[in-house]
C-alpha cells in the first residue's frame, strides 16, 4: 500500500517515527490513529493487515512507534503509560496539523487502553476501536510478575519479553496503579467497538465485558473466534481489518469532493501493486477492490486475477445490459446468472478463429434467465447478450497509450 515516513515530536521534543499509510488515489476519506500493543511496534504483521483493510475502504492511518521503541526516540525505561496516552494525543496533533484530526482511534492490547484514555483530548475522534485490550492497564503487569518483587525494592529490572530485554522502573507500575478506566470509558461519549477473543490468555475475555459493560451506547462486542491476542495468523488480522471500515462508515463525518477530485472520482481507475508479492489495490470509480495472483503463481491469493477482474467485467456488463433490456421491454425477467471461464487455448483448437497459429484466448459464457420467459424472449436475450458494450469492446480494436508519470522526489510516497 501507498505510504508516507513521517516522524513528530512527542511533548519532550523527542521525534518519534511514524508511517501514514494512504489510500491508492491519495485522497482519504478519513484518518485513523493506531496504537500498537506493549512493547511492540508499527510494523507489527497484524497491524499492516488492519491497516491495509481501512486504506482500502480509502482511510489513512498513522501508526507510530511509542517513545524509546522501534525507530523513536527516548528511553523505553523514562516512558510509562501517561507518556504513552501523551504520545497518542502528540500524533493526533501532529496529524490535524499536517494533514486532518484523527476521526478514528484504533488501539491493539494496552493501546487500546491507550486510546480510551486519550479519545477526550482529541476533539475530532467520532469513533473508537480496542483489539485485545484490558478493562484495566495493571493487567500489564501479569508480563512483569516475576520481576515485580526485584522492581519495587530496587526501583527498576531487566525484563524479557517477546525475546526482547527492556528496563522498566517502578514509576512504570505506579503509573499503572494510579490509572482508573471504569470512569473513563463510562464518560467516552463516543461509539465503541470492543473486539477480542475467547482464546486470549494473554488479556482474558472478562476484560472486554468489564469494557463493554461500562460503555454506553452505541457501543459493539465482536469475538474474534480462534485468535490469539496477537492475532499472529494473517487471516484473524485481516478479518479485523476487513471489521473496523464497515462498522465505523456510519459514525463519519462525509467528505464532500470537489473541482478535479470529484471529476477523477467518477471517471478514473487507479491501481498500484506493492512490495507484497503481486496483492494489487484498485479503486475503480470511487470503489475499492483488490486483485492478486494464486499463490501457485507466487500471488498470496487475497483477489482474484486480473483475468478474473476482466471475465467479471464482461459477467456484470452482460447482467447488468440483459436487466436494462428487459425493464424497457417489460419483460419478466426476474434475474440473471452469468458463469464464465476464460483460458488460453490452440489457435488450431478453434474452428471459427481467424488466428491460425499460436494461442488465443476463449471465454466460456453461460447465461442463466430467470423468470416467465417465452422463448421467442429468450433468444433476443442471448442476442443482446453479445451486444453489452464490454462484450463489444474485447471484439473492437483497442488502443492502450501508456506515458509515464514523471518521477516524484525520493522518500515521499512509497508502497508496499
Amino acid at each position: 500500500m501507498q505510504f508516507q515516513k513521517l516522524s513528530f515530536q512527542n511533548a519532550e521534543g523527542e521525534r518519534l517515527a511514524a508511517r501514514l499509510d494512504l489510500p491508492v488515489d491519495g485522497r482519504p476519506v478519513a484518518y485513523a490513529l493506531f496504537a500498537h500493543c506493549f512493547t511492540c511496534t508499527k510494523n507489527l504483521r497484524a497491524v499492516n493487515n488492519i491497516s491495509r483493510g481501512l486504506t482500502g475502504q480509502r482511510i489513512a492511518v498513522l501508526r507510530f512507534d511509542f517513545t524509546g521503541l522501534g525507530e523513536s526516540e527516548g528511553d523505553f525505561a523514562e516512558t510509562n503509560f501517561s507518556s504513552n496516552v501523551a504520545d497518542l494525543v502528540a500524533a493526533a496533533n501532529f496529524l490535524a496539523h499536517e494533514f486532518e484530526g484523527p476521526q478514528i482511534l484504533i488501539g491493539h492490547s494496552l493501546g487500546g487502553a491507550a486510546v480510551l484514555q486519550a479519545a477526550g483530548q482529541i476533539p475530532s475522534v467520532r469513533a473508537v476501536v480496542t483489539i485485545g485490550a484490558p478493562s484495566e492497564p495493571t493487567h500489564v503487569t501479569r508480563l512483569l510478575a516475576s520481576a515485580r518483587e526485584t522492581i519495587e525494592a530496587s526501583g527498576e529490572a531487566e525484563v524479557a519479553i517477546a525475546g526482547r530485554t527492556f528496563r522498566i522502573k517502578k514509576q512504570f507500575l505506579d503509573d499503572l496503579d494510579r490509572t482508573r478506566m471504569e470512569s473513563t470509558v463510562r464518560n467516552l461519549r463516543r461509539p465503541l467497538l470492543v473486539l477480542h477473543s475467547p482464546l486470549d490468555t494473554t488479556v482474558g475475555i472478562n476484560n472486554a465485558a468489564e469494557l463493554f459493560q461500562a460503555a454506553k451506547h452505541p457501543k459493539s462486542f465482536i469475538s474474534l473466534d480462534k485468535a490469539d491476542h496477537l492475532l499472529s495468523k494473517p487471516e484473524d488480522s485481516l478479518y479485523v481489518g476487513s471489521l473496523i471500515p464497515a462498522w465505523v462508515s456510519r459514525y463519519l463525518e462525509p467528505v464532500h469532493l470537489t473541482g478535479e477530485a470529484l471529476e477523477a472520482e467518477g471517471k478514473q481507475t487507479v491501481v498500484r501493486t506493492g512490495q507484497a508479492r503481486y496483492y494489487t489495490e484498485i479503486l475503480a470509480h470511487g470503489h475499492g477492490l483488490v486483485a492478486d495472483e494464486p499463490v501457485t503463481a507466487g500471488g498470496t491469493d487475497m483477489g482474484p486475477s486480473p483475468y478474473g477482474l476482466l471475465t467479471a467485467a464482461l459477467g456484470a456488463c452482460t447482467s447488468i445490459t440483459l436487466r436494462m433490456y428487459a425493464d424497457r421491454k417489460g419483460w419478466p425477467l426476474e434475474a440473471v446468472t452469468v458463469r464464465l471461464n476464460h483460458e488460453k487455448i490452440h489457435a488450431e483448437d478453434c474452428e471459427n478463429c481467424e488466428t491460425e497459429r499460436g494461442k488465443i484466448d476463449r471465454i466460456e459464457r453461460e447465461v442463466e434467465l430467470i423468470g416467465p420467459l417465452n422463448d421467442k424472449q429468450r433468444a433476443r436475450l442471448k442476442e443482446v447478450a453479445d451486444r453489452c458494450p464490454v462484450h463489444r469492446t474485447l471484439h473492437s480494436e483497442i488502443v492502450v497509450e501508456t506515458t509515464l508519470k514523471p518521477k516524484e522526489s525520493e522518500g515521499q510516497d512509497q508502497s508496499s
